[in-house]
């Protein structure tokens, strides 16, 4: 026969592995979330207010416009951030709003892999994506292809920087800090 407290304990147990799962859950999700880039489309809608239901185009300089909320700067932020944004700015018209966001369609999560590869061109993604994956993306190099002086282009702002990776290294995995995962708008060049 099992004693009560065993019971309760056996309880107690089962609820802190339950949670420990839920916690490690959530913290992936929050990991991975979505970030919005221009490009996108996102359906925005409030609740009871039919006027106030539209699909937006997040525009090149990354802000997106919906009536009565104005400009919103997108770019970079997670749904929940934009539905946040929206929500407080609409509190000035609608008491206690209910405001849903959603991605209709990704646009603005591009690499580009160029040179001596089978398929160059341009790849969306919508999960992260490292340098290996985007030339198999590009079904991987010729046999004229210079494996090991491929470069990763990046642009931040006004300053375009040149990201040196060796294949063979990587391919035999050593120097596997190389396979760094890519940005959106990232260029692998492949000579």
């Amino acid at each position: 026969m099992v004693s009560i407290h065993r019971l309760i304990g056996m309880r107690w147990s089962f609820a802190g592995l339950v949670l420990g799962v839920l916690l490690c859950l959530s913290a992936r999700i929050e990991a991975a979330t979505y970030l919005i880039q221009p490009g996108d489309v996102l359906t925005v809608s409030v609740w009871k207010e039919p006027e106030l239901q539209s699909e937006v185009l997040v525009r090149p300089d990354g802000g997106l416009s919906f009536p009565l909320v104005g400009d919103v700067k997108a770019a970079g932020l997670s749904l929940e951030d934009v539905r946040s944004v929206m929500d407080q700015r609409l509190r000035k018209y609608i008491p206690d709003p209910v405001v849903t966001v959603a991605l209709k369609q990704i646009g603005g999560n591009r690499i580009y892999v160029v040179g001596k590869v089978n398929r160059p061109g341009e790849f969306p993604f919508t999960k992260p994506i490292d340098v290996m994956q985007a030339l198999s993306l590009a079904g991987g190099a010729t046999s004229f292809a210079a494996l090991d002086d491929i470069q990763i282009l990046r642009r931040e702002g006004e300053k375009q920087s040149s990201l040196r990776f060796r294949y063979s290294a990587v391919e035999k995995g050593r120097e596997l800090e190389q396979n760094i995962l890519l940005r959106s708008g990232d260029t692998v060049v492949v000579p």
